[in-house]
């Protein structure tokens, strides 16, 4: 397996329990991890619609690991979605302040996969 594979596979791997958190029982979940209340079908409905964004894309990295024709694209939506939410949490760090330290390691982890995205995106185009 060619490493952009497995790094496609690797990432989905680890997004996919954070989707099911958000969103399989996020009324339990989120207060549980995260102490946020969930008290009202608009807010469970918006997070039951991230775990369903974070799933297709989770699919999408996978069938992108196995289909060559794919992999590009795939790499590409992985870097824009890692750089995305890390950047989204480095703004909620500036103007909100210090979160859980969980989400100062997710946004770390974010901008380490984004940073390896775009070295796989160059690796790709190179070959």
């Amino acid at each position: 397996m060619k490493s952009e594979s497995f790094f496609l596979i690797f990432v989905a791997a680890g997004v996919f329990p954070v989707a099911l958190t958000y969103g399989v029982n996020p009324q339990v979940t989120l207060a549980y991890l995260y102490d946020i209340e969930v008290n009202n079908v608009n807010l469970s409905n918006i997070f039951r619609a991230i775990m369903g964004l974070y799933i297709a894309l989770n699919i999408f990295w996978v069938i992108g690991a196995f289909k060559k024709s794919l992999l590009l694209p795939a790499m590409w939506s992985l870097t824009i979605f890692m750089t995305g939410i890390g950047l989204g949490r480095m703004l909620s760090l500036l103007i909100d302040g210090i979160p859980y330290p969980a989400f100062i390691l997710y946004m770390l982890l974010e901008f380490i996969f984004a940073i390896f995205g775009f070295f796989f995106i160059k690796k790709i185009n190179k070959t």
